[in-house]
This record gives structure tokens, C-alpha cells and sequence, in this order.
């Protein structure tokens, strides 16, 4: 019996040699004949085992396609949507808010298409600031690696607000207890297999995309008058206050307020290294962060803005409590009185889902800039699970630090906590776009044939330009009430700290390094990429699909 299958063992791996030395051949003669690049015909593109050992060594690649599906379709979707939707509309009205989704909601589709380009091709955590020190110089993947890592405070933001989140049925425990238990929770999660985050992640989004679909469901039935007992609604409200609240000021402020709602999104590029199968799962998953824009942001700010007029005092939710949230709104018109305990419940599991995130991207980061060399080196020292346990610690501590900062001084803390990470994401925005810009450009200029690509972005080069553009008029635009009716440097001062962090880390490092923009004919786009076996057998794969299960994979 044993011979028997030693001789079947060895007949099966006779045939894939045969597969793959045939596969390698016409590898070979393809590239031969399409580039004049010596790496590229070294390389094959086949991408050595010891490289990619060196550039992902002690990370697991553990998360699922159908976990990534879903840290995609909900990993945005949190108190900027269930807290905060209300009083976008407040303050632009029904079709400014609706015009500012859109607009902002374009741009992160954009953003995330370029980023999807690179890390379905080359896998790697850390993402986009190692994107950036390969791409383009060393500074500027130091820069935006540290950058991000920076906003490591919303941590404390998240964490602080489950606590009070928790007070608002009953005080049982001290705020600093709830945040140390919530604390201890997250950061256990993140020292053990990345499967645990994949699963956790995994549910939390199952729970909020389902109470975000039984809303407009609800939204729809209130709109058209079929529940709540107040007749057929439609646009009046548009005409009455009207359809636009405080002309174009109020369109640019909810163009700001929007951003943040969007950040998080990222974090597929950054799941990227950890995929089980990057080369399906990440363009699948871009691919779907079109559908969740519009359906989560856009229907949704649209359905609010038909059923709740935005003269209604509370809709600005100036308490910042479910009570006033517009989903708890639009549940009491329907007749459902319990709509507030419901959406403070799915509140509750936003922000502690937003933190249990922050950790793990924070850490991710920390371990892609140690690896890159832009950090200390003990940062990449993983556990036997694959978790880089130094580098979620060190987040972790740091927000953990802020958070009884923010809840011993909630008012001022939480300002200047959310103009950081508001600015720091918006510039980590702008480094993808403008990173795939030299990444394409480059691609091109070494002879690569860009049908190649595991994904390619859409309206290149349009998509990268109108993100990188839009990020900085944001950027520069997001204090303008610093300014008037007359300058108030403390505003000032809280609106625009969050852009320090870049382009001193960009400063210091080309001083003490003194490096240089990478040529373009030198970029490596070897290490670490996929293979072309593995982009292939997905082409394949895709081929033998039927008609109906092709459109059913595209569209979930």
C-alpha cells in the first residue's frame, strides 16, 4: 500500500515539472520577446522564494478571500455613518450632503483603484509607504509610513467613545475601566493568528452592512408612506426648507466632514501581505468598493435627506447621541421606539471594530517601515502566530496613553485626536495616488506589458491626478474657519497639526540619509510581486466560469 502511493506521489510530482518547466519556457520566450529590460529577463517574473521570505518572513498569509470581501464592504462604516450623517445634512442640506458623498465618494474609489493596481501585484505589508520607498525615495516611504502610523490616536478616540458609548444605558464601571477592558480585548486579539482578526472583522461587518440594509428598507417604506402614518414625503422637503443648506460653504464643510466618514478603506492594501490568495482576492475586493460606496453613502445620506428635514433641530445631533443619530430618527418615524437602543448597540460594535482595525493597520505599518528599513528593527519581530507582537504593543500603548488623555480631558482631546487623523489619512491618500502615478509610469518605461497587471486601475491617468489634486485642496482647505471672521491661531493650530508629521519625517530623512528619487529604469518590481504562474491560474480559473457565476463573483 505504501509503494503504491510513493509511486502515485511520484507520478504527480513528475507532471508538475512537466507543467511548470513547460509554463517557464513559454515564460521565457514571451518575455524575450516583449521587453529589452536585463532584470526582466533575469527575474522571469517569477519571484524567488528567498526574496519573498525576506520581505514577508514571519507574517502568515491567513486571511481569506470572503474575510477581505468583508473587511472591505464594512470596514468603513461606523459612527462617521451612524452618528454623523445627520449633521452633514444640517449643515448642507439635502443635496449639498448628497453632492458632497458623491464627490468625496469618487475620489476614495479612485484612490482605491491605484492602490489595488500595486498590491494585487506585489502583496506586501506595510502597503503603500513601501510602495512609496521603492516607487519613488526612501524619504518619502519613510514619511508616509510614519505619518500614518501617527494616527495611531484614533485608537484612543474609538476606545474612549465605547466607554461613554456604554453610559448611555447605564454607568457601571468607571470610563478608565471600560477602556482598559476594551483595551486588553483588542490588543489579545491582535498578538494571536491574523485569522482571529479575519473572523472577528468578519462579523463585525456582517452585523453593521445588515442594520445599514434594514435602514433603508425602512427609509424607503417611511419615504413613500407606507409606514409611520405621516403620508407620501418624496422630495417635499427639498422644496421646503429646501434642498441646500448655507450655499457652498456648507457643500465644502460636509466635503470635509465626508473624507473622514470614507477613511479606512485602506485598509485592504494593507490586509494585502496576509492574503491567502491576493491575485483574487484584492481586485475583487476593490472592485466591490464601488457598490459600497454608493449603496452605503450615497443611498443612504440621499434616503435621510428625503425623510428628515434639515431644519430639524435634531438632526444636528448636537449631543452626539444615538438619540439624535438620523437612523434613530428615521426608525421613530416608522413607529420603531427602540430605534435608539439599536443603533447604539451597532455604534458600540463600530468603534470597538474601528479600534480593533486601527491596531492591526498601525502594527502593519510598523512592521512594513522596519522591514524597508525606516525603522527599528526589532518593529518586524513576529510570534509564532505571525503577529508582529512589538509592533502592535507600541500602538497599542501609544493609544492607549491617548485614551485616558481623551477621557480625562474629552472636550479638547478629541479635537485636536480627530484633526490629526483626519489630516494624516488625507495625506496617506494622496501618497497612493501620487505613488501610482511613477509606479504605472515606470511599469511602462522598463518595457512591461501592462495586461500583465493581476488589476488594473480604472482612467489611468485620471484616477491617480484627480485624487492626489483633490487630497491637497482638502488638505490645505479643511481650517478655513481659522480664518474667518478673523484668524484664531488656537483653531488654526488644531486644524492643521495633523500636517506637521509628513513633511518633517520627509525633511529629517533626506538630511540625515540624504536619499535619493529612485530612477525610474532601476525600480525593483520584482521582489515580492506575484507570479505570473499564480496570475495566470487565476485567468484560467476565471475562464472556466460560466456566464452567470462570472457576474455573480464580479458584483459580490
Amino acid at each position: 500500500m505504501t509503494d503504491d502511493r510513493l509511486e502515485e506521489g511520484h507520478h504527480a510530482y513528475m507532471e508538475y515539472e512537466q507543467h511548470t518547466s513547460k509554463y517557464e519556457s513559454e515564460k521565457i520566450e514571451h518575455y524575450d520577446g516583449t521587453s529589452d529590460n536585463s532584470n526582466t529577463k533575469i527575474e522571469l517574473g517569477v519571484t524567488p522564494p528567498t526574496e519573498i521570505r525576506e520581505i514577508q518572513e514571519g507574517t502568515q498569509r491567513g486571511l481569506k478571500t470572503r474575510h477581505i470581501q468583508m473587511i472591505a464592504l464594512g470596514g468603513c462604516i461606523g459612527t462617521g455613518l451612524f452618528l454623523n450623517m445627520g449633521t452633514n445634512i444640517a449643515t448642507a442640506g439635502p443635496a449639498g450632503a448628497f453632492i458632497a458623498y458623491l464627490v468625496i465618494g469618487f475620489m476614495v474609489y479612485c484612490v482605491m483603484t491605484t492602490l489595488g493596481e500595486m498590491a494585487s501585484f506585489i502583496p506586501v505589508s506595510g502597503s503603500f509607504n513601501h510602495y512609496a520607498t521603492r516607487f519613488v525615495d526612501p524619504a518619502l516611504g519613510f514619511a508616509l509610513g510614519w505619518n500614518y502610523w501617527f494616527s495611531s490616536v484614533t485608537i484612543a478616540t474609538e476606545i474612549a467613545a465605547a466607554a461613554t458609548i456604554i453610559d448611555w444605558w447605564k454607568p457601571v464601571l468607571p470610563d478608565a475601566a471600560w477602556s482598559t477592558i476594551f483595551m486588553i480585548i483588542i490588543v489579545a486579539m491582535n498578538l494571536i493568528s491574523v485569522k482571529v482578526y479575519g473572523e472577528v472583522e468578519y462579523y463585525f461587518a456582517m452585523i453593521k452592512i445588515l442594520i445599514v440594509i434594514v435602514f433603508m428598507i425602512i427609509a424607503i417604506l417611511v419615504s413613500a408612506g407606507a409606514v409611520g402614518g405621516n403620508g407620501p414625503i418624496g422630495f417635499k422637503y427639498w422644496d421646503n426648507p429646501g434642498a441646500f443648506a448655507n450655499g457652498g460653504v456648507g457643500t465644502v464643510s460636509v466635503l470635509l466632514s465626508a473624507g473622514f466618514s470614507y477613511q479606512g478603506t485602506e485598509v485592504v492594501g494593507i490586509t494585502a501581505g496576509e492574503a491567502k490568495n491576493p491575485v483574487k482576492a484584492i481586485p475583487r475586493a476593490i472592485r466591490n468598493t464601488f457598490w459600497r460606496i454608493l449603496i452605503f453613502y450615497v443611498v443612504t445620506i440621499f434616503l435621510i435627506g428625503l425623510c428628515v428635514p434639515y431644519d430639524n433641530e435634531l438632526l444636528a445631533n448636537a449631543d452626539g447621541t444615538p438619540n439624535t443619530s438620523a437612523f434613530t430618527l428615521v426608525f421613530e418615524l416608522a413607529g420603531i421606539q427602540a430605534g435608539a437602543h439599536v443603533i447604539n448597540a451597532i455604534v458600540l460594535l463600530s468603534v470597538l471594530s474601528a479600534a480593533n482595525a486601527s491596531v492591526y493597520t498601525t502594527s502593519r505599518i510598523l512592521l512594513g517601515l522596519a522591514k524597508d528599513g525606516n525603522g527599528p528593527g526589532v518593529l518586524a519581530s513576529t510570534n509564532r502566530f505571525g503577529s508582529p507582537w512589538v509592533a502592535v504593543l507600541l500602538s497599542s500603548v501609544c493609544g492607549f496613553a491617548c485614551c485616558f488623555v481623551s477621557i480625562y480631558s474629552a472636550g479638547v482631546a478629541f479635537v485636536w485626536f480627530l484633526s490629526i487623523t483626519t489630516v494624516t489619512g488625507f495625506v496617506s491618500w494622496w501618497g497612493i495616488g501620487f505613488v501610482h502615478l511613477r509606479f504605472r509610469s515606470a511599469y511602462v518605461k522598463q518595457g512591461r506589458d501592462v495586461k500583465e497587471l493581476p488589476y488594473k486601475s480604472s482612467w489611468y491617468p485620471f484616477s491617480g491626478l484627480f485624487s492626489s489634486i483633490l487630497c491637497i485642496l482638502i488638505i490645505l482647505g479643511q481650517g478655513y474657519t481659522a480664518f474667518t471672521p478673523q484668524f484664531d491661531f488656537k483653531t488654526f493650530a488644531s486644524n492643521y497639526v495633523g500636517l506637521l508629521p509628513a513633511p518633517i519625517c520627509y525633511a529629517a530623512y533626506k538630511i540625515v540619509m540624504r536619499s535619493k528619487v529612485v530612477p525610474k529604469e532601476e525600480i525593483d518590481f520584482e521582489t515580492g510581486r506575484v507570479t505570473m504562474y499564480e496570475i495566470q491560474e487565476a485567468k484560467e480559473v476565471d475562464a472556466e466560469m460560466t456566464w452567470w457565476r462570472r457576474a455573480v463573483y464580479y458584483f459580490t
